[in-house]
């Protein structure tokens, strides 16, 4: 066993792709994180601006969309995706744009989606394509499904166009042995887009984990769906992937189970999502002759858990089977450190026209600002950053 000598507070390893002037603007940017009303009523405000023809878009593009967006077409991500390539990390190019409810935007969805894989195909610093159900299915609809509501006849033609969309997007990337996560939604929804996943697992995955399901640990019992749907995969003998997160919807989740009046599905505790992440993690890794994992977290104590299990199981650290993934603009000091010591790692960088890429942003800056101290480290590692440059001049 090789010494385990993996650490995430090397600032230097974190920020070396981004010059001075970049740090400082990446600080006063999370420094506006700390004013609770501006998180609140920014994104919304900004929206309306907009949508009213104000002219802030230069603002926005140059602050909060510059520190979380790659740009706002596939070509314009090019430069932040050289940049992290340089040092190792790869990019997950995300169409952010979020919000309709009509089959003329999913087909648009459809198309810019199939364009990030057509972007990313054939090229290793691009190791994963991702698409959000949402994006490409109503979520009335979903929920309909998932509810076991009887549907129309319109409803069911809608229907039957999703799942096509949803085969089309899985087919694509799987036709050129790219690997594909589809991402987690609302767990009145999340039944169904696990049932259509599973299936294009047991299509795809035949010879190794190409399609990827999303787990949100943050909810009660995964843990043990994810043992039934590994002994499933077993029994069929196919291959899975997971992205295990711990999730971002806690607020919608506990208002709607409250006011509909059934049990919360949200875990009880921090330290409880915490427990079922890691459990997750160890399950994954116990059955990596047919799992492949991703580690989709901001979390140093799970980041650093996967590894060690790698470390003790003896497996390289650039094993294909074994992934950790962060969002673009935050978390650097877990992504380039792990990247620095030959893991492999991966950015998700979203990226859409602004004013469309707005409710992703308010929907960000809500959920970072309510993980506990997330935004205070990020503000504190680039202020120690900042210094270590300073007493090195």
């Amino acid at each position: 066993m090789q010494p385990f000598d993996l650490t995430f507070s090397n600032t230097k390893v974190a920020f070396q792709h981004m010059s001075d002037a970049e740090v400082k603007k990446a600080k006063f940017i999370f420094s506006i994180f700390n004013f609770s009303f501006l998180v609140k009523y920014g994104p919304g405000l900004s929206t309306f601006c907009l949508k009213i023809g104000l002219p802030i878009k230069g603002i926005i593009k140059n602050t909060v969309f510059w520190q979380f967006c790659g740009g706002e077409t596939i070509d314009e991500c090019d430069y932040t995706v050289n940049t992290l390539w340089k040092n190792r990390v790869g990019t997950i190019l995300d169409y952010s744009v979020e919000g309709h409810e009509d089959e003329a935007s999913f087909e648009v969805n459809v198309k810019e989606i199939k364009s990030t894989i057509l972007k990313a195909k054939g090229k290793p610093q691009y190791p994963f394509c991702v698409f959000k159900p949402t994006g490409i299915a109503s979520v009335t609809l979903l929920e309909k499904v998932d509810a076991g509501i009887k549907l129309d006849n319109d409803e069911l033609n809608e229907f039957y166009n999703t799942k096509k969309r949803f085969e089309t997007l899985c087919q694509v990337p799987a036709d050129s042995d790219m690997r594909l996560f589809v991402d987690a939604e609302l767990s009145w929804m999340q039944k169904t887009v696990d049932t259509l996943v599973n299936e294009m697992m047991a299509k795809h995955n035949q010879q190794k984990a190409l399609i990827f399901n999303t787990v949100q640990l943050y909810k009660k019992d995964q843990v043990e769906l994810m043992k039934k749907w590994i002994a499933e995969a077993r029994e069929k003998k196919y291959f899975v992937g997971f992205k295990l997160v711990r999730g971002a919807y806690m607020e919608k989740e506990a208002e709607r189970a409250l006011k509909m009046g059934y049990p919360n599905p949200i875990n009880d505790t921090k330290e409880d999502s915490d427990r079922d992440y890691n459990e997750a993690l160890k399950l994954c890794f116990d059955n990596c002759d047919i799992v492949s994992v991703c580690a989709g977290t901001h979390n140093e104590e799970s980041s650093l858990y996967l590894a060690k299990l790698m470390n003790e199981g003896e497996i390289e650290n650039n094993d294909s089977r074994f992934w950790f993934a962060q969002l673009f603009g935050m978390s650097d000091t877990i992504s380039f450190n792990l990247a620095a010591k030959g893991y492999n790692v991966v950015k998700y960088l979203p990226y859409g026209p602004i004013k469309s890429v707005m409710p992703y942003l308010g929907r960000r800056a809500k959920e970072n600002s309510s993980m506990a101290g997330q935004m205070g480290r990020e503000l504190a590692l680039l202020v120690q950053e900042l210094k270590r440059r300073k007493s090195e001049k």
